[in-house]
């Protein structure tokens, strides 16, 4: 892991010899060592560049989830109360079940992530919408992930049908989104 903010933080190339270790350029040469496997790993870009937009992006997901029960007059407590703590339902989700639900969503956050640096690097801001387009389905994903960690409770059965409307919603904006992307990529490319 200590290996990731060196990525995330250097505009230099690196060097990783199959030992999984990091190695200075200049002290490793690929040439020199004939029986040790060599790639060149080259980060898209030195950092996240605008933090403060992927906060937002991160925000908008959570609100989204987090402002439900009090549009419908729902609380959280309300459906921690309605089942026992101690022993889990037929219902609870397995390991495995949230593993992939919590994968999903980090992936899902990852590429709104990636997106936006895309759009940044490149220069055509119209991929900087599809990352915004992305938000309402995570704000669905975690919809999704909220009524199942309070075991599907009744009360939250609202949830259900707000993740149905974000997932609704969030397929118009990618299609608006990947329709603006194309229009740009028109006009760039009468341009030339």
């Amino acid at each position: 892991m200590a290996i990731l903010p060196t990525l995330l933080s250097s505009s230099n190339p690196q060097i990783f010899c199959s030992k999984k270790t990091l190695i200075n350029p200049k002290s490793c040469n690929p040439n020199t060592h004939h029986n040790t496997n060599f790639t060149r790993k080259i980060p898209i870009g030195s950092k996240f560049h605008n933090k403060k937009a992927i906060a937002a992006l991160m925000g908008a997901g959570f609100a989204l989830t987090l402002s439900t029960p009090l549009f419908v007059g729902v609380s959280s407590a309300a459906a921690a109360t309605e089942l026992p703590l101690l022993v889990e339902p037929s219902n609870a989700l397995s390991l495995p079940t949230w593993a992939i639900h919590v994968s999903s969503v980090v992936e899902w956050v990852t590429a709104m992530i990636l997106v936006w640096q895309y759009g940044e690097a490149s220069g055509y801001e119209s991929w900087k919408g599809l990352s915004w387009g992305m938000v309402p389905l995570l704000g669905g994903a975690f919809c999704a992930c909220t009524w199942h960690f309070f075991y599907n409770a009744e009360s939250l059965e609202v949830l259900v049908a707000l993740q149905g409307a974000l997932t609704v919603i969030g397929n118009v904006t990618m299609c608006i989104a990947a329709y603006r992307i194309y229009k740009s990529s028109q006009e760039s490319s009468t341009d030339i």
